[in-house]
C-alpha cells in the first residue's frame, strides 16, 4: 500500500524566490532591473500577508539545465567568470553575479514542478528574474539566461515522467525560445497570445510546430476584449483538447496598458481572468497543478497589481 500523498493547504500561496536574483546587475536605465523583483515581493506580501508560504529557490543543477540547454550556454553563463557587466546582445547583460541569479531563476521552476507533483503544494509561483521565455538552447537573449519554464517543463517530463505538458505564455512578447526548444516535441504544447509586430517578430499564427504550437497575435493598440476572444476563441480549446497533467505559466505583465516596452491596452483584471480559466482547466485535467514564472513586466506599478490579481486568482 503507498502512503497518501499529504494534502496541500488551500489557504497557502507558495512563492518561490531567492534573494540572488535581485543581484543581477543590469545597469543604470535598464528595463529588467532588480527594483521589478522587490515590487512583486512587496506587493505579495502586503497583499497577503502570513498566507503566502515562502520557498527559498534552489539553484538548478547542471544535469537539470542539460536537459535543455547546450554546454555552451552552461560555459557561458557559468563558467565566464565576469570581472565587470558584459553585453551578449543590446539588450541582454551578463554581471558578475548574474549566473547565480540564473541558476535561482531556474531552480525555483524545478523545485516547484517537485512541490505540485510531490502533492505538497497545488499551485505554485516563481517571482524570480531574470525572465527566461527567449533563451534558446544555445543562445542567451532578450533579457533572458537560461528557458526558465523550459527547464521546468524537461523536468517535470524526464524526471517525473509526465506525457503531456502545456506552456501557457501571456507575456506581450512571443517566448520565441521556448517555442524553438519544444517545436518538435509533442509532449508540450505551447499557446502564446502576444503583440505583433513586435520583438522577437516570431509567432505567426500559422507557426505550428508538430502540430503543438498555438500563437495568437495581437495588433498594437488591442486591449482585453480582444486578448479574451483570442483566447477563447483557439487557445484555451487547443489546451482543453490536449488535456495537460501540468501547467506552466509564462507569466509577463508586459502586455499591461501602462508598460512602457509595448503597446497592448490589458489592465490586471484581464490576467486575472485568464488565470481563473487556466485554473478551472487545471482543475479538470491536471488535479490542479499549476507552476506560474515570473517573465516580463516593466512598470512598477502595473507589476505590483497583476501580480497581486494573478496570485489572487492563482491560489482561488
Amino acid at each position: 500500500m503507498h502512503a497518501a500523498s499529504p494534502e496541500p493547504s488551500a489557504a497557502a500561496i507558495h512563492v518561490y524566490t531567492h534573494a540572488s536574483c535581485l543581484a543581477h546587475d543590469t545597469g543604470p536605465g535598464h528595463a529588467e532591473r532588480p527594483e521589478r523583483l522587490s515590487a512583486v515581493t512587496d506587493a505579495l506580501r502586503d497583499a497577503f500577508g502570513a498566507r503566502i508560504q515562502w520557498h527559498q529557490a534552489p539553484a538548478a543543477s547542471r544535469e537539470q539545465l542539460l536537459r535543455t540547454h547546450a554546454p555552451s550556454l552552461l560555459q557561458l553563463v557559468l563558467d565566464a567568470r565576469q570581472t565587470q557587466r558584459v553585453m551578449l546582445d543590446p539588450d541582454t547583460v551578463l554581471s558578475t553575479q548574474s549566473g547565480e541569479s540564473a541558476l535561482r531563476a531556474a531552480g525555483a521552476g524545478v523545485a516547484a514542478v517537485d512541490a505540485v507533483l510531490s502533492g505538497s503544494a497545488l499551485r505554485v509561483f516563481c517571482a524570480v528574474r531574470p525572465p527566461g521565455h527567449h533563451a534558446t538552447a544555445d543562445t542567451a537573449m532578450g533579457f533572458c539566461h537560461f528557458n526558465n519554464v523550459a527547464v521546468a517543463a524537461m523536468h517535470a517530463l524526464d524526471a517525473h515522467g509526465l506525457e503531456r505538458v502545456a506552456i501557457v505564455d501571456f507575456d506581450v512578447h512571443h517566448g520565441n525560445g521556448t517555442q524553438a526548444i519544444f517545436e518538435r516535441d509533442p509532449r508540450v504544447l505551447y499557446l502564446s497570445s502576444h503583440q505583433m509586430p513586435l520583438y522577437p517578430d516570431t509567432g505567426r499564427a500559422d507557426e505550428h510546430g508538430a502540430g503543438n504550437i498555438f500563437n495568437a497575435p495581437l495588433y498594437p493598440g488591442a486591449g482585453g476584449e480582444q486578448f479574451r476572444s483570442a483566447w477563447l476563441a483557439g487557445l484555451l480549446p487547443a489546451l482543453e483538447t490536449f488535456r495537460p497533467q501540468l501547467l506552466l505559466l509564462s507569466t509577463g505583465f508586459d502586455a499591461h496598458s501602462r508598460d512602457p516596452l509595448a503597446q497592448l491596452r490589458l489592465e490586471s483584471e484581464d490576467f486575472a481572468w485568464l488565470t481563473r480559466k487556466l485554473v478551472a482547466v487545471a482543475d479538470r485535467h491536471a488535479h490542479g497543478r499549476i507552476v506560474s514564472m515570473l517573465e516580463g513586466g516593466y512598470d512598477l506599478e502595473a507589476l505590483r497589481e497583476c501580480s497581486v490579481a494573478h496570485v489572487a486568482a492563482l491560489s482561488g
